[in-house]
């Protein structure tokens, strides 16, 4: 692969998912789309970027960029987020939204899934708390691929081995041959659709909790300060939005404040807040 063609490469990358690569990345380039090369039936990169060039097929360019964006994940990833969700953020939902008994949340990069199931589990364990509710998950990413396998819930044993609470592999899921299938009661919970982060989602609505974990670093500070507007815009006036840690709202947008002793929990800022509403979340140390 020439220079030329690594550029072209990532020109297009970015404009298609935001994606930001640097030249160290070339690596990882080669990598990851040899084999789509095999997949099409191409005898190079060299082929596969001529091919893209042309605009004339669609699948290979899904392929191409859904390569390149797949990115890791497990159950329960980092933990604090999720002991956040369930020991503070949704107590507090369920005292906030008690007249309208409504809950929405909203996974922006979910992957192959284990982040809203890994949530969804979480709240049947609350179940009792949530009957009469209407709870819903929403999860959204850029790759048919990976939305495809998480719509099934099918895990090998080294992915329900990383993050997975034993106790809770033996409750929620079933071996199916050498793989682990989630339960179909977990499965219906989450509502899976095709989303790219660049493009408007305003037709989703608002949420009382978003997660867009360990994406925006891997776009560039205008896109990243772009698509961190909008998730403002979709989240409740007092709703919550979680990023990974390596990732913070400071310098990007006005739109959001860090809270100040959860590292990786954004809210409305005051300025930003709609007129006439409550004050912000207010994320208790815990409840």
């Amino acid at each position: 692969m020439t220079e030329l063609e690594f550029e072209y490469l990532r020109g297009f990358l970015k404009q298609r998912s935001g994606l930001a690569l640097t030249a160290e990345k070339r690596y990882l380039v080669e990598s990851r789309l040899t084999p789509i090369c095999r997949r099409f039936g191409m005898a190079s990169l060299g082929d596969l970027i001529g091919a893209l060039k042309l605009g004339q097929n669609g699948a290979l360019e899904r392929a191409a960029v859904e390569a390149m964006t797949t990115n890791e994940t497990f159950f329960f990833r980092d933990r604090i987020p999720f002991d956040l969700f369930r020991d503070t953020l949704l107590p507090e939902a369920l005292l906030r939204n008690a007249a309208r008994r409504r809950l929405r949340i909203w996974c922006a990069a979910s992957s192959t899934g284990q982040e809203p199931y890994s949530l969804a589990m979480l709240l049947q364990e609350a179940a009792p708390r949530l009957s009469g509710w209407q709870v819903e998950i929403v999860a959204t990413d850029l790759s048919t691929e990976v939305i495809e396998k998480a719509k099934l819930g099918l895990y090998s044993h080294f992915e329900v081995q990383r993050g997975l609470p034993v106790q809770w592999l033996i409750k929620y899921f079933t071996q199916v041959g050498e793989q682990w299938q989630i339960a179909q009661s977990i499965r219906s919970m989450v509502d899976y659709r095709q989303l790219n982060l660049l493009h408007s989602f305003s037709s989703l609505g608002q949420f009382d909790v978003i997660y867009c974990r360990n994406v925006l670093i891997y776009f560039d500070a205008p896109t990243k300060s772009d698509v961190l507007a909008r998730l403002a815009a979709q989240l409740a006036p007092e709703g919550a939005l979680l990023l990974g840690a390596a990732e913070t709202v400071i310098g990007l947008t006005d739109r959001l404040s860090p809270h100040p002793k959860h590292r990786g929990l954004y809210g409305h800022a005051e300025a930003a807040r709609p007129a006439d509403t409550a004050p912000p979340l207010r994320m208790a140390a815990n409840v």
